[in-house]
Order: C-alpha cells, then sequence, then structure tokens
C-alpha cells in the first residue's frame, strides 16, 4: 500500500476509535471541513431522488417509469464534494442512469440522487439521451467517460432503444463535450462490460471498452477519432464455463508495463487465468504475442477497480472479502499469485458484496461501493430496494 493511503487509513481509524463506529456524522464533523467525504458512509437509494417537483414523481411513479426498489447503484466515482453514481437500468422504473449526489453529512449521510447532468439527458426512449449506462470512469482531467449500451431491462425482457456509444462529461462544466458512437464496432452479439481511459505521454487520450461476448477490446484514439477492434487470443476463454460471462478489465500503471507505461489487466470472470497486455500494444491495434498469461487464479475473480496507480482490487465470486494486488511490488519476477495479495478489507455483517472501488479526484482516499447486488438480481430486495452503501475504504486487517 502506498504512504497516503496508509495515512488515510490510520486517520479514519483515529476518529472512529474516539467517537466509535456508530457515530460516523460526528466524527467527520470533528476532523475538519474536508472530512465528511472522508470519514463518512453514504446510503444510496432508489427511495431518496431528487425531483423537480412532486408531480413530476407522481407522473413517472403513476407511468411506470419510477419504481424505487429497481433503482440500485453499481459504480462510484468522487470529485471534491460529489460522487458521480451509476444506476443501470436492469429493471424497468429506473428515470436516469448517472446521478450525482453531495458527499456532506449534513444531509444525514443519505443522500438525494440527482440526475447527471440534468434530467433532459436520461429520457428513456430519447434517441438523444442516455438510455442505459452501464460503466463510466473519471479520468484525472474531470472528464467522466459513460459507457451506454442502448439496451434497457436487461435483467427482465431486453429492449434496444440505441446503438451503443460512449460520452464524455467534463465535470467541471457539467456539460457533455464528446460522444462517439460505437454501432460500427460492435455486432449484435456483443455484450460491452467495462470503460477506461488512458493518457499518453503525449497528451493523447485513448478509450478502451471489454467486449466480452466477441472477445475484443475496443479502442478509440480520441484526438484523431480513430477507433478499431483489438480481438484478442482465444486462449484467454479456453476455460471459461459462463454462458454470458463478463470480460473485466483493469488499467493500472508502473514498470511491468514496458516503458514504464500502463497495462491493461483482464480477465473472464469464470476464466482460470489472468491476462496482461501493455496498452502500447493496444494503441497499435496489435494483440499478436502482445497478450502476457500471468497464471492461475486461485479462485474466480471479481474485478472492482484500481487506485488509478499500480494496485488493483478485488474479491472473489460470492465473498465479501477484499484484496489489493500490487502489480508493480518489487518480488522474485513473478506478479501474479496469492503471495502478492494483500487482504484490505473484511466482509460485513450485513451481506453486502463489493461492486467498485476507486479513488478520489485528489488520489488521496479510496472508495469503495457495496450492495446486496445478488438479491437484487434475483428480486429479493423488498420494497425498500437495494441496501448501497458507499465510503472509504479502510485497511481494516493491517498492512
Amino acid at each position: 500500500m502506498s504512504t497516503g493511503f496508509n495515512a488515510v487509513a490510520l486517520l479514519m481509524a483515529a476518529a472512529a476509535a474516539v467517537f466509535g463506529a456508530g457515530d460516523r456524522c460526528t466524527a467527520a464533523a470533528a476532523a475538519g471541513s474536508d472530512a465528511p467525504a472522508a470519514l463518512a458512509a453514504y446510503t444510496l437509494s432508489g427511495q431518496n431522488i431528487e425531483w423537480p417537483c412532486t408531480s413530476t414523481k407522481s407522473v413517472y411513479a403513476d407511468t411506470g417509469r419510477y419504481v424505487a426498489k429497481n433503482v440500485i447503484a453499481t459504480r462510484a466515482q468522487v470529485w471534491g464534494d460529489r460522487a458521480f453514481v451509476l444506476t443501470p437500468r436492469f429493471r424497468s422504473g429506473v428515470p436516469f442512469t448517472v446521478s450525482t449526489v453531495r458527499l456532506e453529512c449534513e444531509r444525514r449521510c443519505w443522500p438525494a440522487l440527482s440526475p447527471y447532468p440534468c434530467w433532459a439527458l436520461h429520457d428513456e426512449g430519447d434517441p438523444d439521451a442516455v438510455q442505459n449506462a452501464v460503466d463510466m470512469y473519471l479520468d484525472p482531467t474531470g472528464l467522466l467517460w459513460v459507457l451506454d449500451s442502448g439496451l434497457v431491462n436487461t435483467v427482465e425482457q431486453p429492449v434496444r432503444r440505441t446503438q451503443p456509444r460512449i460520452l464524455a462529461i467534463d465535470v467541471k462544466t457539467d456539460k457533455v463535450v464528446k460522444q462517439f458512437d460505437l454501432s460500427g464496432l460492435v455486432c449484435s452479439a456483443s455484450r460491452l462490460n467495462y470503460i477506461t481511459a488512458d493518457y499518453g505521454d503525449d497528451g493523447r487520450a485513448f478509450v478502451y471498452v471489454s467486449d466480452a461476448a466477441t472477445r475484443a477490446v475496443i479502442v478509440w484514439e480520441v484526438a484523431a477519432d480513430r477507433s478499431y477492434r483489438v480481438v484478442l487470443p482465444k486462449a484467454i476463454t479456453h476455460d471459461c464455463t459462463g454462458r454470458r460471462d463478463v470480460l473485466y478489465i483493469a488499467l493500472a500503471r508502473g514498470t511491468a508495463a514496458g516503458g514504464g507505461g500502463g497495462s491493461l489487466y483482464l480477465t473472464y470472470l469464470t476464466s482460470n487465468r489472468m491476462y496482461r497486455i501493455d496498452t502500447c500494444n493496444l494503441r497499435q491495434g496489435c494483440s499478436e504475442g502482445t497478450v502476457a498469461d500471468l497464471g492461475p487464479k486461485p479462485e474466480k475473480m471479481v474485478l472492482l477497480g484500481t487506485d488509478g496507480r499500480t494496485t488493483v482490487y478485488f474479491r472473489y465470486r460470492g465473498q465479501g472479502d477484499v484484496y489489493a494486488w500490487d502489480t508493480d511490488r518489487p518480488g522474485d519476477g513473478a506478479s501474479f499469485g496469492p503471495d502478492r495479495f494483500a487482504l484490505v478489507r473484511k466482509a460485513d455483517d450485513c451481506g453486502r458484496l463489493a461492486t467498485h472501488v476507486a479513488p478520489d479526484s485528489q488520489g488521496g482516499v479510496l472508495w469503495i461501493l457495496e450492495s446486496n447486488f445478488p438479491d437484487y438480481v434475483s428480486g429479493a430486495v423488498g420494497c425498500l430496494g437495494a441496501n448501497v452503501r458507499l465510503q472509504p475504504l479502510v485497511a481494516q486487517c493491517g498492512e
């Protein structure tokens, strides 16, 4: 773990010891004006939405466009005192799929979700609006890259509203500054999972999207508006057992990559092995002979995110403990394996599982989003909806 992250963890632990685990807001207030976003835990619920007026809420509810229990947050990115939250349209009744919340304890740690950047951008059925954001990535410059699959109600009866695309929203101005149509890079079988972005030494931006169904990474060179598919070797799927498998990607930086650049770590959920491709090869559209097999996974792994540097966070499928894997840690040359993993968070007693880990805009605090997602998928969440919590990731289990 980095020294900065350990210092933040110690601050959180000290505040909890003094004020008690049950009073996070009091502890945050005592730590200073910037502390609410560093110490509090926030409950995110479809019951708590910031509506423009009560009549709008009534219209949405009466027409089936708002069903509170069908709203679940799966990803979150923090910039300053705001968190940007992803609420995909897995089911009908989700009024928007990207929102923002204020990380302020004056809101009693139960912040209201507000559509981001505005209501108009989330009108279901409008071809110019976001139909179903399935992933997002906030880069260090303040661009929020949103992956819109265009396919809604994916756990009920899927409906194609638009072709998949990428939007870039500048969180400093709250304006959509770029859009990119992915229709020429996908097929009817495509299943887009995750998005991340990277910058070269010359400042050029590249966006990467995983397509699980076609065993490919879509690359978009933003400034040149050039795009292509990098088809991955068949070997990465030979031991996969899932019919609708997930292709995880995680971007980490360090000396493991050629020239000290970045590497994209890839694995299917049901695959038994972990792979890596250096971003310099992705930018050249080359995969043949460039995908490294890092070795067997101890169990099926769910990749949760990175710290923006060299560490990848993950959990094992169906388990709540969260682990850190420093991809750049000095050693005997074996970069992947249980001896490289550190337990950083024990599972809680509420049955929540992590779905995302990401750094804040300053890189000083790591945030974790947890929920009872399996209950949501199986339809067992009840009238109050999913149990979702956003809070700092604290190293509970030592270094």
